[in-house]
């Protein structure tokens, strides 16, 4: 018998050793304040390999040395039954940012979610359009977890027996301060695979880890200039020259308008789609394109990726799709290089070679009824859950590079995304419509390395119209989608004017909006950027014997209120929406003196105002030194080879510069070098008196503005 208990007592060790194993990360620094380790043993399909991005490292090299900002001992792992068990540290005043396209929270200490590609079905719990594993700590870190699985956080939550730094034990029948919910001192993330990628970004800024994240993720997307113009998505049915007629219109009412979008109707057959013009609505695509592009419009495409068995495509993709359909149509396995080549050589042909300028991907989130389900199968091997997780980055990488490879930026609408998107053409919209959580889902997307649109599609009042026309003017993509009922601007006459006026205040900032785009680009900063990106922000530096106390938090704002309905656009430029039925607001002042952006008037200084502004304005501020480049009121977005009046404002009364970008507008030559940086500067002169300075205009590259520069200084100073 001593043989076999030896045998036993072997087999016993072994299976122990193998529910529990490797418990240590080894970090590697990957790129400048960027760090890797491997937990177990990652797989081949993750987050990052599919979105396929390459760092800026230029870029990142830029950025302010650091050390790594964790404690090591305090990082726990353990592989258990093939599963990912991992443990952060957390400090009590910290607050957490990001972990996906969140709408109604920004701080997301103290919940749990599991993060979850789907269609957002009102409340915050992980399964959303953009389940990003990534998040960002007020002390200046982030961490990311590169899993294509339903990862779930306890984002300080769970207290454990060993805690290093336990919460107080109250007795809830006597101690008013018994909490429900107990101090954690730890993130703690399950990941149901055999390993993954953990990566941890310093700072020592929280804008700074979201740079560094962004730029390793190949930078933010730089959009054509028409891109950031007004784009109107017409009904669902309409024709060739229905659309031709809706760009007519826009020219009567004289409103800007850059690309039109075209709903399902398009295709032969749609929901699943054949990728196909209907030769009754379209009898002439190439020709529709080509008035669209006498009129200065792109046209940008619906469809969803489910392939139609009356497609063309069909029976060569067959093969190469999953087990199960979505609405009857076959899912394709984009993980295989031979499905992509067979999507590139059709859109190419059918699309691209004839002027289409970008497509709309939609129902790539969910909901799990709608989709493909767990138990589904794929050629690949790819399981349905990281085919779920991976599916709407597949398609961004996938349609983008069909446009890279003809030289030519697009830029479009998306249901679902993950980690890695940044440089990807796209902007995420959605089927939800709260006004006021379009705008928290704004402030979100600045975490993430997404972007995001609070899209108008209708309202129940002429307010309502103006309100939403205004946030949406305010965003990466002023968009009206009209695919359901048919609404135009002027839906609402009364408040035709209003909405004419802000459309064509967007189309007055391109310059500044579209150098804002470069630096995502170049700089890894976030277009529009939630207020705990700012640094001062709620925050008066106290002083220690008269000098700054470097070690306040910069971010005490945030701890107090959850900061969800105001946000940055760029450097300078605060926004604070109004939503229907309200007539004031608070608004939180960052760091230094702040200005009324239509008149130029001081409004406050580091703290809450209340404002009453008119209905015909979206209150904006400008920071002090803030200088903002315009140009005159147009209807479309410069074009090559135009040469525009630059107006350049200068609020305040301290001294300031902005970096003005330029490049062609269209194409990637900027990639190349054939772009433009032009230092803008206000400075005092001898006599105190501020004043612009005369720039150095670039020789030999792209700069479409007049060398003559209109200085318009905004506040009056003494």
């Amino acid at each position: 018998m001593q043989p076999f208990r030896t045998f036993t007592l072997f087999l016993f060790i072994i299976c122990q050793f193998s529910a529990v194993a490797q418990t240590k990360l080894l970090w590697q620094e990957l790129y400048p304040g960027i760090w890797k380790a491997a937990a177990g043993k990652p797989e081949k399909i993750s987050l990052l390999s599919t979105a396929g991005a390459k760092p800026q490292l230029q870029a990142l090299a830029k950025l302010p040395k650091t050390t790594f900002p964790l404690d090591k001992a305090a990082i726990d792992l353990k592989v258990i039954d093939h599963k990912i068990y991992l443990r952060f540290p957390l400090d009590e005043e910290e607050q957490l940012f990001g972990l996906g396209l969140n709408f109604q929270t920004v701080n997301q200490r103290g919940r749990i979610m599991e993060l979850h590609v789907d269609h957002y079905g009102g409340e915050d719990n992980g399964r959303t359009h953009a389940p990003v594993p990534f998040y960002v700590s007020s002390k200046g870190y982030g961490v990311l977890i590169d899993a294509a699985r339903y990862i779930t956080v306890y984002a300080g939550t769970g207290v454990r027996t060993n805690a290093a730094h336990p919460p107080v034990v109250y007795d809830r029948n006597t101690d008013k301060q018994w909490d429900a919910q107990p101090y954690s001192d730890a993130v703690e993330i399950l990941v149901p695979a055999e390993g993954a990628n953990i990566y941890i970004f310093a700072g020592p800024t929280p804008m700074q880890v979201v740079q560094r994240y962004n730029l390793m993720n190949g930078g933010g997307y730089l959009p054509p200039k028409w891109g950031l113009g007004f784009t109107q998505r017409v009904p669902t049915l309409y024709s060739q020259d229905d659309i031709l007629k809706e760009a007519t219109s826009f020219e009567a009412h004289n409103f800007p308008l850059d690309f039109i979008g075209v709903e399902p109707g398009w295709h032969s057959s749609s929901y699943p789609c054949t990728f196909e013009w209907d030769k009754t609505r379209f009898p002439d695509p190439k020709g529709f394109l080509e008035a669209l592009a006498k009129k200065g419009l792109s046209a940008n495409l619906w469809f969803n990726p489910y392939v139609s068995p009356k497609a063309s495509l069909y029976p060569k993709i067959k093969p190469l799709s999953g087990s199960h359909t979505v609405w009857n149509g076959i899912v394709s396995d984009f993980t295989l290089p031979q499905t992509r080549a067979l999507f590139k050589d059709h859109f190419m042909k059918t699309h691209l070679e004839i002027g289409v300028g970008g497509y709309k991907v939609d129902e790539v989130d969910g909901y799990d009824f709608w989709v493909w389900p767990d138990v589904a199968t794929f050629p690949s091997g790819t399981s349905a859950e990281q085919m779920r997780q991976v599916y709407g980055n597949m398609v961004q990488n996938m349609t983008g590079s069909w446009f890279k490879a003809i030289n030519k930026r697009t830029y479009g609408l998306v249901r679902a995304s993950n980690a890695g998107s940044s440089n990807f053409p796209y902007v995420i919209y959605n089927d939800y419509y709260s006004h006021k959580d379009f705008i928290t889902a704004l402030v979100n997307s600045s975490f993430i390395g997404v972007l995001w649109t609070p899209e108008v599609r209708a309202s129940k009042s002429a307010e309502e119209w103006v309100r939403r026309m205004q946030s949406v003017c305010f965003s990466p993509m002023a968009m009206l989608n009209a695919w359901a009922d048919g609404t135009k601007p002027w839906s609402f006459p009364e408040v035709e004017q209003a909405v004419n006026e802000v459309a064509s205040l967007r189309m007055q900032l391109l310059p500044y909006l579209y150098s804002t785009f470069a630096q995502y680009h170049f700089e890894g900063k976030p277009p529009f950027r939630a207020m705990n990106l700012v640094e001062g922000f709620g925050y008066k530096p106290p002083t220690v014997a008269g000098q700054l106390d470097a070690t306040a938090n910069p971010y005490a704002m945030s701890v107090k209120k959850d900061i969800k309905d105001q946000y940055m656009m760029g450097d300078f430029i605060l926004v604070a929406p109004m939503f229907a039925g309200e007539t004031s607001r608070e608004v939180y002042l960052p760091q230094g003196k702040w200005y009324d952006f239509y008149t130029g008037e001081l409004v406050g200084e580091n703290q809450k105002i209340n404002i009453t502004p008119a209905l015909d304005k979206i209150p904006l501020f400008v920071k002090d030194g803030g200088i903002i480049p315009m140009i005159p009121t147009r209807r479309q977005a410069p074009k090559v080879g135009d040469i525009l009046p630059l107006e350049v404002r200068h609020y305040g009364s301290a001294a300031g510069s902005f970096q003005l970008y330029d490049d062609d507008g269209i194409s990637f030559d900027y990639e190349k070098g054939a772009h433009s940086f032009t230092r803008l500067a206000v400075a005092k002169n001898s006599v105190g008196a501020l004043q612009g300075e005369l720039p150095t205009l670039p020789t030999g590259k792209p700069f479409g503005y007049a060398k003559e520069i209109k200085w318009v200084f905004m506040t009056k100073t003494k």
